[in-house]
């Protein structure tokens, strides 16, 4: 039927190419059904064990919070409304893997997967609404970990520097950078609060040799890339040839500033997908070493959101048949199960900070085990 004929005969055309049509893809009330019960124990879950988490937070630093007399505006503002989404997407796979377990057995034990199949509805069809909900959650925990949780740690964090246990440092030990290619920037001492340093080198090499050499008692920032020299000695090389000059102060750029010296716990946390890539090229040309924290930041933002699509599938397959005795055998095999996942992730971390594992290793394996055991329960699960 063209077209044509089917407006005479006022019926409604489907436009079907070869193998392919339009509702083959478009979501029945089925799929909706799914994704609603999915998505629903999904924020249920997290709502009642976040919830759990910020009273047992609350009674641990309660005593912290009257010490340093922490306002209760900058307490729920500053802290706990930052608190709530950076756990919360933090242990998502968690949450992902209790909503698919809870609401699949619960609809196995209904008989609601058994009258699917007797209706012609398979497994591979049931999983689709899944994958989608996964999808969801993938998306939004990407864009929360890579570019809304960063700028709230901010806040979080200083509120935990100044009211709770102070972390960063105000000084730092033998600073050795490459500041740029073929200069060399060395400094004994550096105060953050002063922004200044003491007993301070600078050599610029050409071709591999040295050419010039400063030398001087102090350093002093003064904003953006501007620097201050002071009791400062300078050396030029030419061949075999020196030339020596002094002075009390010169001022030159350096391509640096003083946070680039220091490196504290959660200063990755802080710096969305954008802000992460560029620290750590700039720091590998500067010849940092002590980066893969900002490494296994940058490598666990892409690889962490895969973990929903790899946890449903197995949570699907485990709970999609009725079993004796109820949700409890599956609950307890998901719990089980999400915190091996966990386990996983945390020691190929451990090993990367500590060891030389490759960040990207680190991220990718646990996702790469895991989705062998979900293709394994997945072909065992009945269809």
């Amino acid at each position: 039927m063209t077209r044509q004929d089917s407006r005479i005969n006022g019926t409604t055309p489907k436009f079907r190419t070869e193998g392919f049509s339009w509702d083959d893809i478009r979501l029945k009330r089925y799929d909706w059904y799914i994704i609603k019960k999915f998505l629903g124990a999904f924020f249920l879950s997290i709502l009642l064990i976040i919830s759990i988490a910020v009273v047992f937070d609350i009674s641990e630093k309660i005593d912290d919070f009257m010490e340093h007399e922490a306002p209760l505006k900058a307490i729920i503002f500053n802290y706990y409304l930052n608190f709530i989404p950076y756990y919360a997407n933090l242990f998502s796979p968690l949450f992902t893997f209790i909503a698919v377990i809870f609401f699949t057995s619960k609809m196995a034990n209904n008989s609601e997967i058994i009258a699917s199949y007797a209706s012609g509805i398979s497994l591979y069809r049931i999983t689709r609404p899944y994958m989608i909900s996964a999808g969801i959650i993938a998306l939004m925990t990407f864009i929360l970990s890579g570019y809304v949780i960063p700028p709230a740690n901010v806040e979080r964090i200083d509120f935990q520097e100044e009211y709770i246990k102070k972390k960063k440092k105000d000084n730092i030990l033998k600073v050795q950078m490459e500041v740029s290619p073929n200069e060399i920037l060395y400094i004994d001492y550096f105060d953050r609060e002063e922004n200044k340093g003491h007993r301070v080198s600078m050599d610029i090499y050409k071709d591999k040799s040295i050419i010039s050499r400063i030398t001087a008692q102090n350093i002093i920032w003064d904003g953006d890339h501007s620097w201050h020299y002071y009791k400062y000695t300078k050396r030029d090389f030419d061949g075999l040839y020196e030339s020596i000059s002094k002075g009390d102060t010169l001022s030159t750029t350096i391509n640096v500033i003083p946070d680039d010296f220091f490196i504290f716990p959660g200063m990755q946390e802080q710096m969305n997908n954008n802000e992460l890539k560029v620290y750590i090229e700039r720091q590998k040309t500067r010849g940092i070493g002590n980066i893969k924290n900002f490494e296994l930041e940058y490598e666990k933002r892409y690889a962490f959101p895969f973990a929903s699509f790899i946890l449903t599938i197995i949570g699907l397959s485990l709970s999609s048949k009725k079993v004796k005795g109820g949700m409890g055998l599956n609950l307890a095999l998901g719990l089980l199960l999400s915190i091996l996942y966990i386990l996983f992730y945390s020691i190929s971390s451990t090993f990367t900070v500590n060891g030389n594992l490759s960040p990207m290793l680190a991220t990718w394996m646990p996702n790469v085990v895991f989705a062998i055991i979900a293709a394994y329960l997945y072909k065992r699960a009945p269809k």
